[in-house]
């Protein structure tokens, strides 16, 4: 693939914004700086620099941010800025989006992607994607609570159950829950159902794929496919 057409597939502007940053030497392959647009280049495995800073080649981009509160999981945001905000402007350019959404108050793990197919995969209802959130409480959660969730509550306007698929207390007003629907504010729909209230809720993990401890607060990283199913 010509240069230029490795740079516009990866965000970095329009055709002529690409071919400037190459033309003025602004980009390099292997520690070498190349100047031809058009040169070809091999795409498996590429690493290319703009400013010094490296990027991977990749044909569809996936990424895991640590979502701080305070953020809008939309390219239109009304009362507070979008997440979107929290990337760098070569993933916003190529169109990645948020895959479901949390709340403004919710933090923790989202994965956002430009690859439809695979977005369509992990919010369909059918696919039972897990999710798993740290939950936090006003009142002490009780065993009977925790049962509940598990065999299952009715929300408001909602004429079948959901259930949790695991719940696991850290302390008496902490615990962890997952869940495999996506029903708008259903983990905290759920815990009043039960007869408590969510002050904070931290989402730990998506698919196969659990925040990394090293990963601080507004950060993001590249992860694989494979991470996630």
């Amino acid at each position: 693939m010509q240069l230029e057409q490795v740079l516009f597939t990866q965000g970095f502007g329009t055709r002529h914004e690409c071919r400037g940053l190459i033309v003025n030497g602004r980009v390099s392959v292997n520690n070498e700086i190349l100047r031809d647009p058009y040169q070809e280049v091999q795409t498996a495995d590429l690493i290319f620099c703009v400013d010094g800073t490296p990027w991977p080649y990749l044909e569809k981009a996936i990424v895991a941010l640590n979502k701080p509160a305070g953020y809008e999981c939309s390219r239109k945001p009304i009362h507070h800025p979008s997440v979107l905000s929290l990337l760098p402007a070569p993933l916003r350019n190529r169109g990645v989006q948020p895959v479901g959404r949390l709340d403004e108050d919710t933090t923790g793990l989202l994965i956002l992607t430009d690859d439809g197919v695979l977005l369509h995969r992990l919010t369909h209802p059918k696919r039972h994607v897990s999710k798993t959130y740290r939950v936090g409480v006003k009142h002490v959660m009780t065993e009977s609570m925790l049962q509940k969730l598990l065999e299952g509550v009715f929300l408001a306007g909602e004429n079948q159950p959901v259930a949790a698929t695991h719940v696991q207390l850290i302390e008496e007003r902490i615990f962890e829950m997952s869940i495999t629907q996506g029903k708008y504010h259903q983990v905290k729909r759920m815990v009043a159902a039960v007869g408590n209230r969510v002050h904070s809720l931290h989402r730990v993990a998506f698919g196969k794929f659990s925040l990394p401890d090293t990963l601080p607060s507004s950060r993001w990283c590249f992860i694989n496919k494979e991470d996630l199913l």
